[in-house]
């Protein structure tokens, strides 16, 4: 079932933005000067690395955007969905059709397919280095301006899950806030930003605060944080954090979930995963992210 952020308004401005990139007032220059009005070409995408797809249906809203500039039409043959599996050689798309149409937007199509892949592939190897443990991969808000939310469905085809989208869909409350909290009532600053988000945005308001000492931990569970965000902490200390949560917690209340974060790498996650974190998030799924190797082939039909 094809997600419905392929119908969000930010998709189509990020197509058609990419679109007059290259093509501008004047049209592709190469096409004009080489392949017929009435040209036509069977188009065939195939991996040439293993790893998880993503958005192959940006392929037809690329071509349907096209089509409304006043080219001819494609038909699509083979589309595979998101989170689908590749190997070297894995057909991704085939299409048939306009031979202008799949020329103009074989770039555009392919530069979008392959970042939001790769975003899907290495979520998947995080998904499976800390597979047995309790701990989810998250993504961040570290995405590329207009992309965000592909990139966030990206890490969801690749098993991941989605910390908040923007801003106005959670509190996460960092250093650079408790930074205003001079004057603070009791002796964690962080606890008192808890509360007073609490206060003014009511119970159903999901609340997140960033802590750097142990110290800060019960009493912001006390204020009534939902979650609470450990960054850069080494796995002895995240282990402790779970077994001071786990002490904080009486019978009949809600899990507070602990989130570690900071310098998280393939490498490293494991050992932070088996500290008992419910959570961990890395900006790397998508601000560091190496595209999928795809690659189009037409013939003449």
């Amino acid at each position: 079932m094809s997600s419905p952020v392929y119908q969000h308004p930010d998709v189509a401005r990020l197509i058609s933005s990419a679109l007059d990139e290259d093509l501008r007032a004047i049209g592709d220059l190469t096409c004009q000067a080489l392949v017929p009005p009435t040209a036509r070409l069977q188009a065939t995408v195939t991996a040439k690395a293993p790893g998880v797809v993503c958005a192959v249906e940006l392929f037809a809203q690329t071509l349907a955007q096209l089509h409304q500039r006043g080219l001819g039409t494609v038909t699509i043959e083979h589309s595979l969905p998101d989170g689908a599996v590749v190997a070297v050689g894995d057909v991704v798309w085939r299409a048939q059709g306009d031979a202008n149409a799949l020329l103009q937007g074989e770039r555009t199509a392919l530069n979008l397919v392959q970042r939001l892949s790769g975003t899907s592939t290495l979520t998947r190897r995080y998904v499976e280095a800390v597979r047995g443990t309790r701990a989810g991969i998250f993504d961040t808000r570290k995405t590329t301006p207009g992309m965000r939310l592909l990139q966030k469905l990206a890490v969801t085809s690749g098993g991941g899950r989605n910390h908040r989208i923007g801003l106005y869909d959670q509190v996460l409350i960092k250093e650079n806030h408790l930074a205003l909290m001079g004057g603070a009532r009791t002796a964690s600053p962080a606890a008192e930003a808890v509360a007073r988000c609490r206060a003014q945005l009511g119970g159903s308001c999901l609340i997140e605060v960033e802590i750097e000492r142990l110290e800060d931990l019960e009493p912001v569970i006390l204020s009534g944080a939902d979650i609470v965000l450990l960054d850069n902490l080494g796995g002895e200390v995240l282990a402790e954090a779970v077994r001071r949560r786990d002490r904080v917690l009486r019978p009949g209340m809600r899990l507070v979930e602990l989130e570690a974060s900071g310098g998280i790498t393939l490498e490293s996650v494991r050992p932070v995963a088996l500290s008992g974190v419910e959570r961990i998030s890395t900006g790397e799924l998508t601000h560091s992210v190496r595209a999928l190797d795809l690659s189009m082939r037409c013939h003449p039909l």
